[in-house]
């Protein structure tokens, strides 16, 4: 809570005030922290008594205030100095004198402008929010339709495109390819055995059966090499 003080000079008003100040009516609005004799003005004599300087009572201060600058206090004090002793008095007893005075001064007024704005911003922006609420919650409901409906069957398709993933995967492994070369190279040669029972009897001519042997057992070493190859690299099945 900041302080509010202000000089009250001149001999005569002086010891005036000082008299009428002591005589403030004890039905003050202010808490009896600010109407005890410690916070009522008092008398200060110098060193040297050439003259006395008396203090008024510190005014009390709107919570939502803080400190003031020396400039804005400065400019307090100056409209409070040329206030007479009933005026003073009257501010310090009455709550609605004190609250128009307090209401009068500049910092204030910039205050309760920046809370008007404040609150208008406010206001605006909850009208603006309630107008969107309509279009919200179409959206809301577009998306519980996209969740229940598109959505899944997006998920049933991706499923099924993994499960063919993987059965592609186990299909092309080099096991499963190596395997189907062993498969593939006794095929060849049960063909290979099929067309010599042939030739042995007699049903086919011997420049067939060359043609067609030769060309079975090209591809049979040719796969047996690859196999080899495989199994000489680590691939197993």
């Amino acid at each position: 809570m900041m302080n509010w003080k202000f000089p009250i000079f001149g001999g005569a008003q002086q010891q005036q005030a000082q008299s009428n100040f002591h005589n403030i009516p004890t039905q003050s609005w202010y808490p009896p922290s600010v109407v005890n004799s410690s916070s009522l003005p008092s008398t200060q004599s110098s060193s040297s008594g050439v003259g006395t300087h008396q203090r008024a009572s510190d005014l009390p201060q709107s919570p939502s205030q803080g400190q003031p600058s020396p400039a804005e206090a400065a400019g307090i004090i100056s409209r409070l100095k040329d206030k007479s002793v009933d005026e003073l008095r009257k501010l310090l007893t009455d709550k609605e004198a004190y609250n128009a005075f307090f209401n009068s001064l500049d910092q204030v007024k910039i205050q309760n402008n920046l809370r008007d704005e404040l609150r208008k911003e406010t206001s605006q922006l909850a009208r603006e929010n309630l107008e969107k609420e309509p279009r919200i919650l179409e959206l809301r409901n577009q998306c519980t339709i996209i969740r229940t409906t598109e959505l899944a069957a997006a998920q049933e398709k991706l499923a099924g495109l993994e499960r063919q993933k993987e059965e592609t995967l186990k299909l092309y492994s080099p096991a499963s390819l190596l395997r189907k070369l062993h498969e593939a190279m006794i095929k060849v040669d049960e063909e290979s055995e099929i067309l010599h029972r042939q030739l042995l009897g007699k049903e086919i001519d011997l420049q067939t059966f060359i043609q067609k042997y030769k060309k079975l057992r090209n591809i049979y070493h040719r796969w047996a090499l690859l196999h080899l190859a495989a199994k000489t690299s680590g691939v197993h099945y």
